[in-house]
């Protein structure tokens, strides 16, 4: 199974939040909640420079990503394993920063007070090492 199978992709689409988990100095996992973008290769993410699960992945860069849902068709989800990368200011960065808008519009604006995207952002992108599907079909 890869990040790219079709019927993960859809899954996918239908989300507005995943859960993020990170490690933190001691080993214990902080899992937070994320607004993200998904492509068949990676899941994009971002946050504010200076928080823990930022300065989590600069010191350690493993991370699980978790989308879940549950309803009268069963419980179906996702599971991601694998590394977080920073992406420093390009065209592709900022392309990936139109998408968020463009799928968070108009809370993103609102949230960064206009459509830049703040200089006390980073954008990180998860390059899955292992997926773990269930109920997906």
């Amino acid at each position: 199974m890869t990040l790219a199978d079709a019927a993960t992709q859809r899954f996918l689409d239908t989300k507005n939040v995943i859960v993020l988990a990170t490690l933190q100095p001691d080993g214990a996992p902080l899992a937070m909640p994320m607004w993200f973008l998904h492509d068949p290769a990676a899941i994009t993410m971002i946050s504010v420079d200076g928080l823990q699960k930022v300065k989590n992945l600069r010191r350690d860069p493993r991370v699980c990503v978790v989308a879940e849902s549950a309803d009268d068709k069963g419980i179906r989800g996702v599971t991601i394993q694998g590394r977080a990368e920073f992406l420093s200011d390009t065209p592709e960065r900022r392309a990936l920063a139109e998408r968020f808008l463009k799928k968070y519009h108009p809370s993103l604006e609102e949230y960064w007070g206009g459509r830049a995207m703040p200089p006390n952002r980073v954008m990180f992108r998860i390059t899955p090492s292992k997926i773990l599907p269930w109920g997906l079909s």
